[in-house]
């Protein structure tokens, strides 16, 4: 046993004093991966046991400025991440078939070492839109699919800032940190309030443009696998396994959230049509008491960033967005009505912009 211990003991120091850039030695937290990896696990803990636990008897907390000011941060934080990465490297220097790390000191090399740190660095303050859900207690928005997703980055950033910051995989980097840019700029908008809602009509793309972001990932890292290239594969076949792991978690997402959605408002029209509601042309008309009302654009629950919710009519008249018993088109923001499908209430539940 001690002998065992000996050798990963020397396998892990031999790893990290030798086989680690140098450049990054002094870096803060690149030292040892243990911050990373207690950061990343006590993430996970505190998003799905000790958060909800610690606001079970508080009130939900009025964030909507908050969330203004923190999407906007993080949308002009994103943008310049995405400028950086350009001029390190990607706007006509790199090359999309195969670009190896460069290990130099020179300037453009240092330059794309520094945005790799600062990247990594994003990967932290992305945890916010978490604390935002639980402050709020929007518990339901912290998915499975919400805390992998950034769970798990912060750490496989960190590896790739330690051993190979630059070449092929920051391509990874770059088109995450544009997509980020158009999130985060819908998510500022969307918590503005109803009156800026017909500047973001585009939001049910959202979910698309990140899949397409995954497909494009993995389809660059996986072609090392039929070309020579000087970069390491660990590294490319890591990334584009991320890739097709948030493929198919964002594609149940989808398919869970919108599919599934219209199916359930067709077969609202097949029962509830005659009698109480009709559902045509983006329309909901209000169907009868216990009846569900369900949004016309499908939903977002579960996505990545902090929103607000919209007022949904409940069991005794009308609520925000509703005009002469008929949902107006345009006033919601990114998180439609759930209702609990499994309640025995004959009321709809109502939700409310906290």
């Amino acid at each position: 046993m001690d002998v065992l211990m000996h050798d990963v003991l020397h396998w892990y120091r031999d790893l990290m004093d030798n086989k680690s850039d140098p450049r990054v030695k002094n870096f803060f937290m690149l030292s040892s991966p243990l911050p990373t990896l207690f950061l990343c696990l006590f993430y996970a803990y505190f998003s799905k046991s000790l958060g909800p636990r610690l606001m079970a008897n508080r009130k939900p907390m009025d964030l909507r400025k908050v969330l203004v000011y923190y999407n906007a941060v993080q949308t002009i934080f994103s943008a310049w991440i995405f400028y950086e990465y350009l001029m390190s490297g990607w706007w006509g220097h790199y090359s999309l078939k195969c670009q190896p790390v460069d290990y130099s000191n020179s300037p453009m090399a240092m330059r794309m070492v520094n945005i790799c740190w600062w990247y990594y660095i994003s990967k932290f303050t992305e945890f916010f839109d978490t604390l935002f859900f639980i402050l709020r207690k929007k518990n339901e928005h912290v998915s499975t699919l919400h805390v992998i997703h950034h769970g798990c980055m912060p750490f496989s950033v960190w590896m790739g800032l330690k051993f190979a910051p630059g070449g092929h995989s920051t391509f990874f980097a770059l088109l995450n940190s544009f997509v980020h840019i158009v999130m985060y700029f819908y998510y500022m908008i969307a918590a503005m309030g109803p009156k800026y809602q017909k500047f973001i009509w585009w939001k049910k793309y959202l979910t698309t443009f990140q899949m397409v972001q995954f497909v494009a990932i993995f389809t660059h890292q996986f072609q090392l696998l039929f070309r020579d290239c000087d970069y390491p594969k660990g590294f490319m076949v890591w990334i584009g396994l991320h890739g097709v792991m948030f493929l198919f978690l964002f594609s149940d997402f989808y398919k869970a959230k919108y599919l599934n959605a219209k199916r359930r408002r067709r077969e609202a029209v097949e029962v509830n049509g005659h009698a109480n509601g009709v559902y045509t042309n983006g329309k909901v008309k209000h169907l009868g008491n216990g009846d569900a009302l369900l949004p016309a654009n499908g939903t977002n629950k579960g996505a990545c960033m902090p929103v607000l919710d919209d007022e949904y009519v409940n069991s005794n008249g009308l609520a925000n967005g509703f005009k002469d018993g008929y949902f107006k088109e345009g006033v919601l923001s990114t998180n439609d009505a759930i209702l609990n499908p499994d309640s025995s209430s004959s009321s709809l539940h109502q939700r409310k912009v906290k």
